[in-house]
């Protein structure tokens, strides 16, 4: 299945290329079809089938577990938070999915710059677009996709107040970038560890029991 994001990005080249068979230009026509391929393998969209447990927040992208830290952010939350970050390959899958069933309370873009998202500056520094999900149970969950060098947009496709079951689709980062997950720490157990390949909607990485 290919994300409707990623229709303009594979017809128009597969158009192109058939013209160009037709007009007898096979090397541009082949060169074409094979852009449309690729695009096609970028914005591929699987299904995906998580864990219905609760207790579990599950990965909001696709790649490699770059970073996991507990961080205190008094602006968001008056406990320490765990950061994982995950760095997204321009062959990984770049649906972001929500990693807990909940509530969007805001979705917010922020324009910044387009550098390398290797780094911890680029969350800063970035443009960037956050989510905050409310757990069922009240505890906020934030996702931030972090725009790179090579990625061009950061596309969201939920709004405050809409509901989400894990592993709903939240948004899409166009080429390669970064995404952040924060929650709070207390009482959580993180499941992943720098290096970890992960899946959206699929890899748990923490256990953060209900608050009854």
């Amino acid at each position: 299945m290919i994300h409707k994001e990623g229709y303009p990005y594979v017809l128009a080249p597969a158009l192109l290329g058939g013209l160009l068979f037709g007009a007898g230009k096979k090397r541009l026509g082949l060169a074409c079809l094979s852009l449309s391929m690729l695009n096609a393998f970028f914005f591929r969209n699987p299904d995906r089938q998580g864990i219905l447990n609760p207790d579990y927040l599950l990965s909001p992208a696709d790649g490699k577990v770059v970073k996991v830290d507990v961080e205190k952010r008094p602006e968001w939350w008056d406990e320490p938070l765990y950061r994982v970050g995950i760095f997204m390959r321009l062959w990984d899958v770049h649906v972001t999915r929500s990693p807990v069933q909940g509530r969007v309370i805001n979705t917010i873009y922020l324009k910044g710059e387009k550098k390398p998202v290797f780094s911890d500056s680029a969350f800063q520094r970035n443009e960037k677009q956050v989510y905050l999900i409310e757990r069922d149970d009240g505890v906020p969950v934030w996702v931030v996709q972090v725009a790179g060098l090579v990625a061009r947009r950061v596309k969201s496709f939920v709004l405050p107040g809409d509901e989400l079951v894990a592993g709903d689709i939240i948004g899409l980062i166009k080429f390669s970038s970064r995404v952040e997950v924060f929650f709070p720490a207390i009482n959580a157990e993180i499941l992943v560890k720098e290096g970890h390949k992960v899946f959206a909607g699929e890899t748990p990485i923490a256990r953060l029991p209900l608050r009854r």
